[in-house]
C-alpha cells in the first residue's frame, strides 16, 4: 500500500540512534522529505552518512530539545529548505532507572522538563506549519509506563503518564486546525540504552541470554526484546495521510508486555 508519504516533510527529533533513526529510515524509504536532529554531533553524523544525506531529502541538526529557542530555529530551517512541515515525531527522551527513596528533587526536575520540553517546544516551533499542511499529524513516541508504571522507573512513569494524558488533550485542542495527535508506547525495545545497562550490570551473561532473561522477567509475552524498526512501521502509519481519521489514540508496541486494557 502506498502510504501517501512521499514529497511530505517530517520533523523527527532524537534522529541519531534506536527508534528515531529507524523512523527517519523508514520515512526516507517511503520517499519523505526528513529533518532530524540530535545533541551528539558524531552520533547525528554517522546516522547522517548511513542514511546517506546526499539524496537531498535529509537535514540535520544538533538541538537540544529542551531549548526553545534552538528548537525553533531547527524547525524553521526545515520548513524553509523543505517548503514547510506535514509531520512531526517527538521522539527525544529517556529512561531514569531510580525508585523513589533514590530519585532526587533533580532527578524529578530533569525528568519531567525533559519529558515536556521534548513534546511542547518542537509542537510551539512546527504548529503553524502543520496548520497549513492538508494531512498534519504529530506522533509523540512514549511508553507503556505510562498506563503500567514500575516503582524502579518512578520518575519515568510519572512523566509518561503526564505526556499520555497531553497527547489527549492536545488531539482535541488541535483538532479545529486538522492536526491529528497520537502516541505509540513503547515496551522493551533493543535500543542503546539497553546495551549499556547490559555492560554496566558487569553479569558476564551474553547480551543475548541477558535480553532473553530480561524479557521473562517483565513478562513479555512474545519472550523477546523488540526492534526499532518495529516501532518506526507503526509511527509511520500514523503519519501517513491513510490514518486520517485516527487521532487522541496510541498504539502500543510492546510484545504483549502491555497489560491495561485502557
Amino acid at each position: 500500500m502506498d502510504l501517501g508519504l512521499a514529497g511530505r516533510v517530517i520533523v523527527v527529533t532524537g534522529g541519531s540512534s534506536g527508534v528515531g533513526l529507524a523512523t527517519v529510515r523508514a520515512l526516507l524509504d517511503e520517499g519523505a522529505r526528513v529533518a532530524t536532529c540530535g545533541r551528539d554531533a558524531d552520533r547525528l553524523d554517522g546516522a547522517t552518512a548511513r542514511l546517506g544525506a546526499e539524496s537531498g531529502r535529509l537535514l540535520t541538526a544538533v538541538c537540544d530539545v529542551r531549548d526553545p529557542d534552538a528548537v525553533d530555529r531547527f524547525v524553521r530551517r526545515a520548513a524553509e529548505e523543505f517548503g514547510g512541515v506535514d509531520g512531526l515525531v517527538n521522539n527525544a527522551g529517556q529512561s531514569r532507572m531510580k525508585g523513589l527513596d533514590d530519585a532526587t528533587p533533580e532527578d524529578w526536575r530533569d525528568e519531567l522538563e525533559l519529558k515536556f520540553a521534548g513534546v511542547l517546544n518542537p509542537l510551539h516551533a512546527a504548529r503553524p506549519y502543520l496548520a497549513a499542511s492538508d494531512a498534519a499529524s504529530v506522533v509523540n513516541i512514549n511508553a507503556v509506563l505510562a498506563k503500567q508504571p514500575e516503582t524502579r522507573l518512578i520518575t519515568t512513569s510519572a512523566a509518561r503518564a503526564g505526556i499520555l494524558n497531553l497527547s489527549k488533550s492536545l488531539s482535541v485542542e488541535l483538532a479545529a486546525e486538522g492536526i491529528r495527535v497520537n502516541s505509540v508506547c513503547l515496551g522493551l525495545i533493543d535500543t542503546g540504552q539497553w546495551t549499556r545497562r547490559h555492560a554496566a550490570a558487569g553479569t558476564g551473561v551474553s547480551y543475548e541470554d541477558w535480553q532473553a532473561e530480561l524479557a521473562a522477567d517483565r513478562g513479555v509475552a512474545l519472550g523477546r526484546l523488540g526492534r526499532a524498526e518495529e516501532v518506526a512501521y507503526a509511527v509511520v502509519t500514523l503519519l501517513s495521510p491513510r490514518a486520517s481519521y485516527i487521532t487522541g489514540t496510541g498504539i502500543d508496541v510492546c510484545g504483549g508486555v502491555g497489560r491495561s486494557i485502557l
